[in-house]
């Protein structure tokens, strides 16, 4: 598959599926079908539309391209009338979220890089292009930011995103600079809920002076 075939179809994989997770949240919380279309549209492409515009690619794809909005409202179409089957998964919402941050972060950064940026600019964007919308998701649900919270989540894009640049700069093809950072960006996020895997918290002890 030519390499631009394989960034568009995993920019285009990553919104279907954070529209779910977008989706579900609304779900739980009993928005209406406005509000959970809507959801699933900011969780899908709110990162990618503040990468284009700190990369000046404007208008940004999620706006200039129907077919972002179409598969963002498919996929809250899709959550809304399988919800039953999507409830019953253990992490609904975290695993779709881990599925699209680990296509965001290595299509994030392979734009950045194609479009001749720096290692260390590829690697920011890659990685807000994973989290943003999973950030403004929880900003309009009133609640933290599971990226600020304990759980792996930043660290397992940060991982993705390295090896994209790593393969990138050592020129091994498309499929190196793909597939390994997807999936050890996806199986960092998976492990770490499987096994309860947190960052190290620094917060006052129980019982312990008040800062």
């Amino acid at each position: 598959m030519p390499e631009r075939a394989l960034f568009n179809l995993l920019d285009l994989a990553g919104i279907f599926v954070f529209a779910i997770s977008g989706a579900a949240a609304a779900r739980q919380r009993d928005l209406d079908l406005f509000g959970i279309v809507a959801l699933a549209f900011v969780t899908a492409c709110g990162g990618g539309i503040v990468r284009d515009l700190c990369l000046g690619a404007l208008p940004p794809i999620g706006l200039a391209d129907w077919r972002y909005l179409a598969i963002a409202t498919l996929g809250a179409l899709a959550t809304i009338g399988a919800y039953g089957w999507v409830r019953r998964l253990r992490y609904p919402v975290l695993l779709f979220d881990a599925l699209g941050m680990a296509m965001f972060a290595v299509a994030g950064t392979q734009k950045a890089l194609g479009m001749g940026r720096n290692a260390e600019t590829a690697i920011l964007l890659g990685m807000f292009t994973a989290v943003g919308g999973g950030i403004l998701r929880d900003m309009l649900l009133g609640r933290v930011a599971v990226v600020l919270e304990r759980e792996i989540y930043a660290s397992a894009a940060l991982l993705g995103t390295l090896l994209v640049v790593l393969a990138d700069h050592f020129h091994w093809g498309a499929a190196w600079a793909t597939w390994p950072g997807l999936l050890a960006c996806f199986g960092l996020r998976y492990l770490s809920l499987r096994f309860s895997w947190n960052m190290p918290r620094f917060g006052r002890r129980e019982g312990g002076p008040e800062s």
